[in-house]
């Protein structure tokens, strides 16, 4: 069984427009789903297979599995420095919308949906189409067949405190924080 460690996104702090004590906050949250991970691990290896607490057990764990993975990739496409995507990339966003303007507008109208979960923009593995798409909670609505290649939190926890009910400029930081030498290294 493997045992998880919390990655250090300490590197994030003094990200400008997300205040320091929202993003630890934002961190001890990650780290928890780390953890409640490591302990589902354990609690299914000694649980009696098809009994209520096993299968309660299954269902937790793709609660707080993803809930790690999402939040890790999260932290990994942003950064300090603003910096824009690439030749490649902007092409492969206008194939697939029309233009890099239309898919950021889709992006920022899928962010600005009511409701809490995260946007990612996702790949097809199989047409290598790209697509915006809303996960409503962490094991729901994730489409099978695609690799996300940008991830958006838009839980109240990751602007809330900074930003209250003001979503829109979350978004506006986020996507001014987006670091696209990662999202290009996820589509490659």
């Amino acid at each position: 069984m493997m045992e998880y460690t919390p990655k250090d996104y300490s590197h994030l702090l003094g990200l400008p427009g997300l205040s320091d004590a929202l993003l630890n906050n934002h961190f001890t949250l990650y780290q928890g789903y780390v953890t409640n991970t490591n302990t589902l691990q354990k609690l299914l290896a000694e649980a009696e297979p098809n009994s209520p607490a096993y299968n309660e057990l299954k269902r937790r764990f793709g609660w707080e599995w993803n809930g790690m993975r999402l939040h890790e990739l999260y932290f990994e496409n942003m950064a300090k420095e603003n910096n824009t995507a690439s030749e490649q990339m902007s092409a492969a966003l206008e194939k697939s919308f029309g233009s890099f303007e239309n898919w950021r507008t889709d992006f920022l109208a899928t962010g600005a949906m009511r409701g809490i979960g995260w946007v990612i923009l996702v790949q097809d593995e199989e047409t290598g189409s790209l697509f915006n798409t809303w996960i409503n909670e962490h094991d729901l609505g994730h489409l099978t067949g695609t690799k996300p290649l940008l991830v958006m939190d838009v839980f109240e926890h990751a602007f809330m405190l900074d930003y209250g009910i003001k979503r829109a400029d979350y978004l506006t930081v986020f996507m001014n924080a987006i670091d696209w030498t990662v999202v290009e290294k996820r589509f490659a």
